[in-house]
């Protein structure tokens, strides 16, 4: 995908704003009284100080000493009803961040996300959006708060002088819009290297969680441990530079609020002298200015914290525009299954290199001119090496990915032309590796029929050979399976997973190697099962295992691609 603009990225993320545009206006208002109450309260002090040296002042002591602590209570008000405001807008927005997120998430897989690093998506739809609530809540409406305080500071400061209204307008936007574009360029890239490396680190974290009896198998701990250190050392020092680089930027801008309180006290100084002003068009414009950088100082700190939050809001953006492999198809007329013809299909996974072609690169093709009639009612079993195209040629059934050349029809219509969930109705897939969610065994086989009585359930355990095995556990269907099923051998994942398929009850069962890791007796008992269902069912059966093929009713190898 092409890589957006910083401001494009900026725009694109402010739009999504637009729901709660009143929220918004509401929050600028709160956090512009806040701010005007605040400096307000300085600028009471010298006004009380000039009333007291005897100043044409028409407040009276006793008022301006009452507005203090008016002031004050005010001041703590509004800042409190910004803040719950702006979070209320910056939460509300990452709840429809995350929507769109799993939403284009859900788009994407499985062809999208296969070979993808599951550490970096996991920092993605984690840490990444959560860094989003930066912006809505610490960064739109203070832009928005400063050009609207400083614009009435500058009315105020001017209403004693023109040229003190143009040297404030001057600082501010030295200190609200020059520095923040200064720091950013200083910055650079280094938001995204961050964000980048966070991800990487997530990732490598990940796999060695995931692998870890086998690196204290292999004695490989020290290695992995060291490339842990590496990373983590190498991100720190990356955080370290862009802390520096915080700390310079801030003492910069102090700096120049500096610059701009001596520049405004000369211009003072000389407009008294020549008695241009009083000594209240001194003193007052002076403290003005030199309370009122609050709201563009947060805007200079800006040009660092949002180094980060851009790359991030651009990782996001990036998942949401993704184009998938296979769109969702509605609209269509209902089918119902009859049987299914594979003809002249020819297909190979796009890489990076066939991304950067022009045109479809044949040297890379998995199957290679693939015809297969498979007739309700019987199980076709397919064998084959590794690597020749047996679970590509179910993944192409199931739509995951399309057909390059040739057609797949079911009832005598293109999967094209069939609704994503007619399609997945029809048709029931098990994988190589049966994935668990860290839930109850009961829970995991009911995603195969979402409102299955437990009856149900427990009707297509047994057919899979797992009831017996469940009863044994102290909480029955009710036992946790831990993370990805890790209290669980492979087998009794695998049982799980052709649970979930009987519990489908689909017309099209497709099996990929069902029965690899289970021993001869279970894989009996399943047979019988499966040899029972092909009675009222269609099975695709593809296993290296030749006594799985003992069910079938017709057998083909695939060899490179092909059908021999």
């Amino acid at each position: 995908m092409k890589k957006q603009s910083k401001i494009t990225v900026l725009l694109r993320m402010i739009k999504l704003v637009r729901p709660l545009t009143g929220f918004m206006i509401l929050a600028v208002f709160l956090g512009t009284m806040g701010f005007l109450t605040a400096e307000f309260i300085t600028i009471l002090g010298g006004v009380a100080v000039t009333k007291a040296l005897g100043g044409n002042i028409p407040l009276s002591l006793k008022t301006i000493f009452i507005l203090l602590p008016v002031f004050a209570i005010l001041r703590a008000i509004f800042r409190l009803s910004e803040q719950r405001t702006n979070h209320y807008i910056a939460f509300t927005l990452l709840a429809i961040i995350r929507d769109k997120v799993f939403r284009a998430l859900r788009k994407l897989c499985p062809a999208k996300l296969e070979g993808r690093d599951k550490g970096d998506l996991i920092s993605l739809i984690t840490s990444d959006v959560e860094l989003l609530e930066v912006f809505y809540a610490h960064t739109i409406s203070p832009i928005c708060i400063a050009i609207v305080t400083e614009l009435l500071m500058c009315i105020f400061i001017g209403s004693f002088h023109p040229l003190l209204g143009v040297v404030a307008l001057i600082s501010y936007l030295c200190v609200g819009v020059l520095l923040p574009v200064i720091i950013s360029k200083r910055s650079g890239t280094m938001g995204d290297e961050l964000r980048a490396m966070s991800g990487e680190l997530s990732a490598h974290m990940l796999e060695n969680i995931r692998n870890i009896d086998d690196t204290m198998q292999y004695a490989y701990g020290e290695v992995r441990l060291k490339e842990i250190g590496e990373k983590t050392e190498e991100l720190s020092r990356k955080q370290g530079l862009l802390s520096k680089l915080t700390g310079t930027n801030m003492a910069l801008a102090n700096t120049m609020i500096l610059i701009s309180d001596i520049v405004m006290l000369a211009v003072c100084a000389l407009l008294y002298q020549s008695g241009r002003i009083d000594f209240t068009g001194f003193l007052i414009p002076l403290i003005a200015l030199m309370s009122s950088f609050g709201p563009v100082t947060a805007l200079a700190a800006l040009g660092t914290t949002l180094q980060s939050t851009v790359a991030s809001g651009a990782r996001v953006l990036a998942v949401i525009d993704e184009i998938p492999v296979t769109e969702d198809i509605t609209g269509k007329e209902k089918s119902e299954f009859s049987g299914v013809e594979v003809k002249n299909v020819t297909f190979g996974y796009e890489t990076y290199e066939t991304k950067m072609n022009a045109g479809y690169d044949h040297d890379k093709e998995i199957l290679k001119d693939v015809s297969l009639n498979v007739n309700s009612n019987r199980i076709i079993g397919i064998v084959g090496k590794s690597g020749c195209g047996k679970s590509t040629l179910l993944k192409l059934l199931m739509r995951f990915w399309k057909v390059k050349e040739g057609e797949i029809s079911i009832s005598g219509k293109s999967i094209e032309e069939i609704n994503t969930d007619n399609l997945r109705e029809m048709e029931s897939y098990m994988t190589q590796e049966t994935q668990l969610f860290k839930d109850t065994i009961g829970n995991n086989v009911r995603i195969g029929k979402l409102d299955a009585t437990d009856e149900e359930v427990v009707e297509a355990c047994k057919r899979a050979s797992i009831h017996d095995f469940i009863m044994t556990l102290p909480k029955g269907y009710e036992t946790e399976v831990g993370e990805l099923g890790s209290t669980l051998s492979g087998g009794e994942r695998q049982r799980i997973g052709l649970a979930r398929a009987f519990l489908h009850d689909a017309p099209f069962i497709l099996l990929d190697e069902p029965t690899s890791n289970l021993d001869s007796l279970n894989e009996a008992v399943v047979l019988k099962s499966l040899k029972e269902s092909a009675k009222e069912k269609t099975v695709l059966l593809v296993s290296h295992r030749q006594s799985t093929m003992r069910i079938a009713d017709e057998v083909i190898t695939m060899d490179g691609g092909r059908f021999s």
